[in-house]
């Protein structure tokens, strides 16, 4: 196998506020990819830094009456520990307010300047005379120009999804100062994005630099092609000056300007690596200016434009080499919803540290995460069930049954006859590799947990308890025991991209480090094996109930992301589909609703709207359901999830099978829509009245 040469990137966390469970789905997906690699034998550097720059900085230090500086520093030590306890493997994590960002923003500025991609044009923007400063679309808050709600953001409506321009904004209101802005103006450099766009659908359109989905949007929205309805489309300029006080890097020759914060951020990944660089005796070209090495970036959804489109066109107009793969994920759920201050479910990192195991968080994301750009949802109870069944009661269980057994004796000299099992295990790296590889942490957990429902039956069968209790089958003990964590280490090997401390507890019991893929083809003998010592805790529902009370903060009537009141709410749903004819008790009864589990869903490969779902009704009672919620949810999305299903609709026969229910949901269709979920307490079979 050929030894790569990779640099991985995730992206930057804002200096403004602390590491929660939402960002953790990033750097844990990142570092099990970066992990892998180097478990393959591959060189894989992983950089990051925290994005300082901005209004936000500068607001906060004022109010907390400190220097940006002091802020940021206090807040890149927090940043760092978090990611520390959650076992992130950065190899250098920076800043964007080093020096060597400066100078690399420099060295890109003036390679864009020089091949004639900037102009200067006056921008009008909203002003706060008391706080004197430009106001960035978070510091407004006003009236939605379209639906008219009020106490809406500077730059879209949180009731309508209308996007505006805080100039746009009826009755506009400055939340540093409870004012009402003025409008001034001022000039701004831009960046000729057009001028790049022949390039741009080059990069975005061919190979497999983006997953299909995201190619698709960028072609739709913002590129288009020849073959469209409205043909090309002209990529819009970019701005990316803010005139002072704005705490950043000044522009060199424009005095009173400074690099907005979406210039200096992602030239970021460049000056963390050269930190990097300096300290272990490499050299930035041969890291990014290179062919021989693979660039990997890992980020959100909600920052593709600026990924896809911006920084590929920055790289190519100054010599950098490009990304060879730009991973995109979705965003977090918890318990099916946005995560939320009021009801407690955003959560901090030191938070859920006080009442969890991170190597629990660090599975269960791994069970979840595919190459798509799929939502994840923390389901408070299927973390419990799945990290309990899979980790603690598949994994573990078997060196917690066996170890102790051969703690004198060690393992057998020779590895005895296992029936197939460790080499049947040993060929299924192959296909964990790939797995991993494309992303699908999802596969590789279930091909893992096949393995171990092949092992453990064998532990069930050969019961070294008992065996333990007859001196004349000490032997036979022996052997047992060197079968079971044999393949219990096989399992912790493939595991150990995403659970890095239970392969390191693993090298300390049976004397021998695990530190290549490739151990898990060739069984240990004749070694000792010490101690058991505790792998993992159980999870426990009650603490993560603490956690969520702990999280929960008052609503705050100032921030329309957790605050609904009666004329927020307009009637364009209700307008799209009236209310249907009166009907009576007597015509309602007669559907049975019930509360389901879906025990298992997937794709219908031939079909483009629907998803088979298996419910439960509880014990044996199962239905199959043919649902149209495909553009919407992932499979992974719906497994353990509480739903609603009219449960006693008439049978249809479909060309896919049978459907014998009905999911209820609201919305449009397409991507809007949305099941409906019971209360967490409901249990399947509950009729809903």
């Amino acid at each position: 196998m050929t030894t790569r040469k990779i640099l991985v990137t995730a992206a930057l966390p804002y200096a403004n506020g602390p590491i929660h469970i939402g960002h953790l789905v990033e750097y844990i997906q990142t570092d099990i990819w970066v992990r892998f690699q180097r478990l393959r034998g591959h060189r894989c550097i992983f950089v990051c830094a925290d994005d300082t720059h901005g209004t936000a900085i500068t607001i906060r230090a004022r109010n907390e009456q400190r220097t940006e500086e002091e802020l940021i520093e206090e807040v890149q030590k927090r940043h760092v520990q978090d990611f520390s306890n959650f076992q992130i493997s950065f190899d250098n994590y920076g800043s964007t307010n080093s020096p060597e960002n400066k100078a690399i923003c420099i060295e890109i500025w003036n390679a864009i300047r020089e091949q004639g991609l900037v102009k200067e044009k006056d921008v009008e923007q909203l002003y706060d005379p008391k706080a004197g400063t430009f106001l960035a679309d978070r510091f407004v808050r006003g009236t939605c120009p379209k639906c008219k709600s009020p106490n809406q953001p500077g730059d879209n409506c949180s009731v309508c999804s209308e996007t505006y321009s805080p100039t746009e904004l009826i009755n506009p209101v400055s939340t540093l100062s409870d004012t009402t802005p003025e409008i001034r103006s001022a000039p701004h450099l831009f960046i000729e994005l057009e001028q790049l766009h022949d390039f741009l659908v080059e990069y975005t359109q061919s190979g497999d630099h983006l997953q299909k989905e995201i190619a698709n949007y960028l072609k739709g929205h913002f590129l288009g092609d020849d073959n469209s309805p409205d043909g090309r489309k002209t990529l819009k300029d970019w701005d990316i000056s803010r005139p002072a006080p704005y705490f950043g890097f000044e522009i060199p020759n424009h005095p009173g300007n400074y690099w907005y914060v979406w210039f200096d951020a992602p030239i970021g990944y460049i000056a963390s690596t050269k930190q990097w660089c300096a300290l272990n005796g490499e050299n930035l070209d041969d890291w990014w200016k290179s062919s021989d090495v693979e660039i990997h970036h890992f980020l959100g959804k909600d920052i593709t434009y600026f990924h896809t489109l911006f920084w590929p066109g920055m790289l190519k107009t100054a010599g950098f080499t490009l990304p060879k793969k730009i991973h995109i994920h979705g965003f977090l759920t918890v318990n099916g919803s946005k995560m939320s201050k009021s009801v407690g479910t955003f959560i901090k990192a030191e938070t859920y540290l006080k009442h969890a195991d991170p190597a629990a968080l660090r599975y269960f994301y791994a069970s979840k995460l595919t190459p798509r750009v799929d939502d994840i949802d923390l389901s408070i109870e299927e973390f419990v069930n799945k990290v309990n069944a899979d980790l603690v009661g598949k994994v573990i269980n078997l060196a917690s049954r066996t170890a102790k057994f051969v703690e004198e004796t060690g393992l057998s000299v020779s590895y005895p006859e296992d029936g197939g099992l460790f080499a049947s295990a040993a060929t299924a790296a192959n296909s964990i590799a790939e797995a991993y590889e494309e992303g699908d942490f999802a596969r590789a957990t279930r091909l893992i947990c096949e393995i171990a429902d092949r092992v453990n039956p064998y532990v069930d069968d050969v019961k070294p308890w008992t065996l333990r209790k007859d001196p004349n089958k000490a032997q036979e003990l022996q052997d047992s025991c060197t079968i079971a964590l044999n393949l219990f280490r096989q399992l912790v090997i493939y595991l150990t991209p995403i659970l890095p401390e239970l392969a390191e507890k693993t090298g300390r019991l049976l004397n021998n480090p695990i530190a290549s893929w490739s151990q898990a083809q060739q069984p240990i003998v004749g070694t000792p094996v010490s101690k058991f010592e505790h792998m993992m805790k159980r999870l426990e529902t009650k603490d993560l109930e603490k956690m969520i009370e702990e999280s929960a903060q008052p609503i705050d009537p100032s921030d329309s992301a957790t605050t609904v009141t009666a004329n927020q709410d307009n009637d364009a749903a209700l307008q799209a589909e009236p209310l249907a004819e009166e009907c009576t008790i007597d015509n309602f009864v007669k559907i049975d609703l019930r509360v389901a589990r879906i025990v298992n869903a997937e794709h219908v490969e031939e079909a483009r709207k629907l998803l088979k779902l298996t419910v439960s009704l509880g014990g044996e009672n199962t239905r199959t359901v043919f649902a149209g919620i495909k553009a919407a949810y992932s499979p992974e999305q719906l497994i353990g999830r509480l739903v609603v299903v009219v449960a006693n609709l008439k049978p249809r026969q479909m060309k896919f099978g049978l459907s014998e229910g009905m999911v209820c949901a609201a919305g449009g269709g397409g991507a809007e829509v949305f099941l409906l979920s019971p209360d967490s307490g409901a249990v399947p079979g509950q009729r809903v009245h």
